[in-house]
């Protein structure tokens, strides 16, 4: 479907075939590591590059590269954390991602009170 059109893209599933032809498993389960796009951007501010919980069977796709904030990898490039204005979005699990994700949270938290609108 369409979708909302609040970030360009479109969300597909994980094929389970690797370029090279070997499969893999989806869904997709387990801890991967976060690499900062923006690692100046306020929802990453005090954020470690560390690992991240992730559980879905779905990818981004998009060549809007301004809105990639961070990305994993899974057989692929996934972006982990997108935003642009006001709009944000993990792809992995924040609340289940230890101090990692609870400081995104906390970030996202004090932009929220302080009603920041974040540039990009």
């Amino acid at each position: 479907t369409k979708g909302l059109s609040l970030l360009p893209g479109r969300v597909i599933r994980f094929p389970g075939v690797a370029t090279d032809g070997s499969t893999y498993k989806v869904p997709h389960m387990g801890w991967n590591q976060l690499t900062f796009r923006k690692p100046n951007h306020p929802l990453l501010t005090d954020v470690e590059e560390g690992h991240v919980y992730f559980v879905h069977s779905y990818v981004v796709k998009t060549d809007a590269d301004d809105v990639l904030l961070a990305t994993s990898h899974y057989y692929e490039t996934v972006p982990a954390v997108v935003g642009r204005g006001n709009i944000f979005g993990t792809q992995f699990h924040p609340e289940k991602s230890s101090n990692v994700g609870m400081s995104i949270l906390r970030n996202y938290g004090a932009m929220v009170e302080k009603g920041v609108k974040a540039r990009g």
